[in-house]
């Protein structure tokens, strides 16, 4: 490949990395939106406890000063915040209708395509563990290793799934 190619390309891929950041730069509009969404859907009886957990989670993520990229840092700082609370949606939508989604939707636009579009894009500006870290798929732990982590703060309300057992959970999800 000759300088001319590599230069070519690198250019390209320059031009595509600065489309996406415009278009994340605008998602990112749609946060406080999302964040309105996600406690309109706490108070949505059709809604899971265990997703309603998670949505405790993300506004509570959201809301913190203290993040995976802190929100001191212009854009990259919202991008994990957006991200989170994408894959959150997506993880409802996955286990419910997705017109539950659609009717507590605040903002304009298709909701399920925009956390769609937004789950893409986003790990492309983070690093891959923290894409990993917010990308985990997880459960509400045991009623009774639940209520004993909040007595004693040690324990984990939420466990991680382990990687052989999402490919069984995800052919499980068929709603």
């Amino acid at each position: 490949m000759s300088k001319l190619q590599k230069r070519s390309e690198a250019k390209v891929a320059r031009k595509e990395k600065s489309e996406i950041k415009v278009r994340m730069k605008g998602f990112v509009m749609f946060l406080p939106n999302m964040v309105l969404m996600l406690g309109k859907l706490l108070k949505d009886s059709r809604v899971p406890v265990a997703e309603k957990a998670l949505f405790v989670a993300a506004i509570v993520y959201v809301i913190s000063p203290i993040d995976l990229i802190p929100d001191v840092f212009p854009f990259i700082g919202q991008v994990d915040d957006i991200y989170l609370v994408a894959l959150t949606v997506l993880r409802l939508i996955n286990r419910t209708d997705e017109t539950v989604v659609r009717e507590n939707w605040p903002g304009g636009g298709d909701i399920v395509g925009l956390a769609s579009m937004i789950a893409g894009l986003a790990p492309k500006f983070l690093p891959a563990r923290i894409s990993r870290v917010l990308s985990s798929e997880v459960e509400l732990a045991p009623a009774g290793k639940a209520l004993g982590a909040i007595t004693r703060k040690r324990a984990s309300v939420m466990v991680e799934v382990p990687q052989n057992e999402k490919v069984d959970s995800a052919s499980k999800m068929t709603n």
